[in-house]
């Protein structure tokens, strides 16, 4: 037997016992029911599907005549199939296509259900011979496919009512509590180099700080309201945020907006209004300290134990403010070649802050982000960053993770979008890690 194609016994069967089907049969569906002709005679039987040929697909030595073979039950002896190629089966108008595809009776009755069986008719074969018929052949049901439950993702959920502690929404798991800083810590994540993670660190680690139970706000700084999405807060045309508090003087009490995705998270979010701000700052006196009397206003009447600052791709009055009005610095570095060029040009710039304008400014840390563990280069990356910033740089590092970047069209962090990912255990790690450090630096 040729393994390219089946052997053929009687016309019309393969050597698998199958009937070979007619082309119409993939518009019209297949199998076909019988037509019903009265007062005509046939020389056609009515045999059942799932013939058997002879072993190896010989020819079947048996023989019988139209009037041996027995009609199928429910159909009556005038009961004529047309040949199997070509077929064009007729249904009648008042005779239902699936009472014919189930072999119910012609008339359209209802019929007890059966196994899935139809009729069709062999031509004769090369001898001469006439179809014979068979027993029909039972083909089992396909099986639901069922998704295990350990696999499939959980719906979101909101915190307990009558609980006390935050609860992540992806699974409605708490997180371990953190501790809280003695004063509050107000951080600015910076770097000018664009793509290396600023956004997404500023809202997962504010996000985990949240679930432990802390108090934070995020002052979205970036034109483009990254931060604003991924947390869920609305940021479009006419939404007052950031651009109000550093051009109109606006209390940023009366502008944050609480985030969904946890408890005591706050947002000052920021709109594309934002992108004006720099060339209307540039004659303004003392630009650069105008985000740090806002949040010395807001936070005199609002206790808060974090306060992260996540700030535009530059360097310009922005960034600016952000680093005058904050105390520590968290710098995200990539782990490729490109990153560690920008962030010697942002040493200059801090150091040039921390002489003229904030004495109190220090880089406190340093967070490894898109680690790609098959690469090298990634290992070499995170090595020189270690050995330059040897106390800054967090344990923990960022891999790379789809899940990460999902998040955002979600209106959500990683955290809560995908609270098992790897992305999102390593965020909530770092974000422990940074509280443990700033309850170590305040002893």
């Amino acid at each position: 037997m040729s393994t390219n194609s089946p052997s053929v016994g009687r016309a019309g069967e393969t050597g698998l016992g199958w009937p070979r089907r007619p082309k119409i049969s993939r518009l019209l569906g297949w199998p076909f029911g019988s037509k019903t002709v009265d007062g005509e005679d046939s020389n056609s039987t009515d045999v059942s599907r799932g013939t058997s040929a002879a072993p190896g697909g010989g020819e079947v030595g048996n023989t019988a005549s139209p009037e041996d073979v027995e009609p199928p039950a429910g159909t009556s002896a005038a009961t004529v199939v047309e040949p199997a190629m070509p077929v064009t089966p007729s249904v009648p108008d008042d005779h239902p296509r699936e009472n014919l595809a189930d072999g119910n009776p012609s008339d359209g009755t209802a019929a007890e259900p059966t196994a899935a069986t139809s009729s069709f008719t062999l031509p004769p074969n090369g001898a001469g011979e006439a179809p014979i018929a068979a027993e029909p052949v039972v083909r089992p049901r396909r099986a639901k496919l069922e998704i295990p439950a350990s696999q499939a993702s959980p719906p979101p959920v909101d915190a307990d009512e009558g609980t006390t502690g935050p609860v992540s929404r992806g699974t409605g798991r708490r997180v371990e509590p953190m501790p809280a800083p003695e004063s509050t810590r107000i951080i600015v994540v910076a770097n000018q180099k664009g793509g290396v993670g600023k956004t997404t660190t500023s809202v997962n680690l504010a996000a985990g700080l949240a679930l432990g139970g802390l108090e934070v706000l995020v002052v979205d700084l970036d034109p483009q309201g990254n931060a604003s999405t991924a947390l869920g807060i609305e940021h479009g045309q006419g939404v007052r945020g950031t651009y109000e508090v550093l051009i109109d003087g606006d209390e940023i009490a009366d502008l944050v907006v609480d985030s969904p995705e946890a408890p005591g998270l706050k947002v000052l979010p920021a709109t594309v209004d934002l992108a004006g701000a720099e060339i209307e700052l540039v004659s303004v006196v003392a630009r650069e300290n105008k985000l740090k009397r806002a949040l010395r206003s807001y936070l005199s009447e609002h206790p808060t134990d974090y306060v992260l600052l996540d700030c535009p791709p530059s360097l310009g009055l922005l960034t600016l403010n952000a680093l005058v009005a904050a105390r520590e610095v968290l710098i995200p570095i990539q782990c490729e070649y490109y990153a560690l060029e920008g962030v010697s040009q942002l040493m200059t710039t801090i150091d040039l802050v921390m002489a003229e304008l904030n004495d109190e400014l220090q880089l406190s840390t340093v967070l490894l982000t898109m680690f790609d563990g098959r690469t090298r280069l990634a290992s070499q990356v995170a090595d020189e960053v270690r050995s330059y910033f040897s106390e800054q740089t967090l344990p923990t590092v960022i891999p790379r993770s789809v899940r990460i970047s999902e998040a955002p069209s979600y209106g959500q962090t990683v955290i809560t979008y995908h609270p098992d990912s790897a992305g999102a255990v390593s965020y909530l790690e770092a974000a422990r890690e940074l509280a443990r450090r700033g309850v170590k630096e305040n002893a």
